[in-house]
């Protein structure tokens, strides 16, 4: 393939970080595992500072506190999100890191009450849940983000340039997915009170938006879905305490149409007896991308990309060298996206991943699980994002 085509696919230039114009006040409303992450970048940006901090669980913000390296006498700690945000006027931004059962109702809150929201993935647990926070996020005039962050990964981004480029022609198949071998979180994952689902939204949102984004999210149509927890019930893969408590899905597979006449075949896995379900292949009209999988997911790619062409009558391919993270990603992509956010706050921004997105990321997931659970493909009569 020649220069002047590979040249398309280098590596962007750095972006330059912007200057801090004020210090934002920000609140973290859930203090367990994946809040760590936020309160270790929130710590770094100079445009930021963590006020105050909620947690149910008596005591628990206080250790998270002192534990990350805040000064405990100036973080306010309260036992709820309500409690929090009523009682912090000034407060303008919170990052939800609870359990995913509870994330509608302290982003609407949030939202209702003037106050920016970060919001933890998955969006939601069902798609009405989603609904009715655009619907806040609608009327409160707030950004409300969701925390994609491995499309601040120069690779991700990369995937979607290649795309939009034209290179491939018009994309009328993908497979993607992914998983672990053995990797069931024990916690609060496992659990429909609290995470209402499993693989699918811990880590299938992830792989659902890398290749989205790169088509440009077209509207999801219809869903044959299918889940199974073999693995999580089994005792002698989790403990018996554990496997009694599993209710989620520790495997999911769909096929998805999508609007464009595009097709998606989708799966996703906490433990299979396989080293991965299989790598990303994006498939058009002029060439194809294969994405290699990872061995669990890192928020990037496996290795390099490949793409493939016909060029007169050789059938030609080549390699697209991995990426460097750069700007705000250079820190982390962590940091990316909560830096992303500030900025979009501080400059009449908009959200860096938008809701009119992962809604339809969304709608997929609650698709896949209305589909397993009626054994049949289901149409996704969605409501338009704008009238929301």
């Amino acid at each position: 393939m020649s220069d002047e085509v590979l040249s398309q696919f280098q590596a962007a230039p750095e972006q330059e970080e912007k200057k801090a114009s004020r210090v934002l006040k920000f609140g973290i409303i859930g203090t367990g595992w994946i809040a760590e992450s936020h309160a270790k970048v929130l710590l770094e940006m100079e445009n930021a500072e963590v006020t105050c901090m909620a947690d149910l669980i008596p005591g628990k913000a206080e250790k998270f506190c002192v534990k990350q390296g805040f000064d405990p006498e100036k973080v306010h700690f309260y036992k709820d999100h309500k409690e929090l945000i009523d009682n912090e006027p000034d407060l303008d931004a919170v990052c939800v890191c609870t359990y995913n059962a509870t994330h509608k109702e302290c982003t609407v809150y949030a939202l209702d009450h003037g106050v920016n929201v970060m919001l933890e993935k998955p969006m939601s647990v069902t798609i009405e849940e989603a609904e009715e926070m655009i619907a806040a996020e609608h009327r409160s005039g707030k950004i409300l983000s969701v925390g994609f962050q491995p499309r601040m990964d120069a690779n991700m981004q990369k995937i979607k340039e290649i795309v939009q480029s034209g290179e491939l022609g018009d994309i009328y198949y993908i497979q993607t997915g992914g998983g672990r071998r053995r990797g069931i979180p024990c916690s609060t994952f496992i659990e429909q009170k609290t995470a209402g689902i499993g693989a699918l939204g811990d880590i299938g949102c992830y792989s659902l938006d890398m290749v989205l984004n790169a088509i440009g999210y077209p509207k999801p149509l219809t869903v044959s879905g299918y889940k199974s927890d073999f693995f999580g019930k089994n005792p002698k893969v989790l403990s018996e305490k554990d496997a009694a408590r599993f209710n989620v899905d520790d495997f999911a597979a769909a096929f998805i149409r999508l609007e464009g006449g595009i097709v998606l075949d989708f799966r996703i896995a906490w433990a299979m007896n396989l080293d991965t379900p299989g790598d990303t292949i994006i498939m058009g009209t002029k060439g194809g991308l294969r994405i290699p999988s990872t061995e669990c997911w890192n928020g990037s790619i496996g290795g390099e990309m490949t793409v493939y062409k016909q060029v007169g009558s050789s059938q030609v391919e080549f390699k697209i060298p991995a990426c460097k993270n750069a700007g705000y990603a250079a820190k982390g992509l962590f940091y990316a996206k909560l830096a992303g956010f500030a900025d979009a706050i501080l400059n009449g921004g908009s959200a860096p991943v938008p809701t009119s997105q992962i809604y339809y990321n969304q709608a997929i997931i609650d698709g896949i699980v209305k589909s397993a659970n009626a054994g049949r493909e289901i149409e996704l009569n969605l409501k338009d994002y704008n009238s929301l």
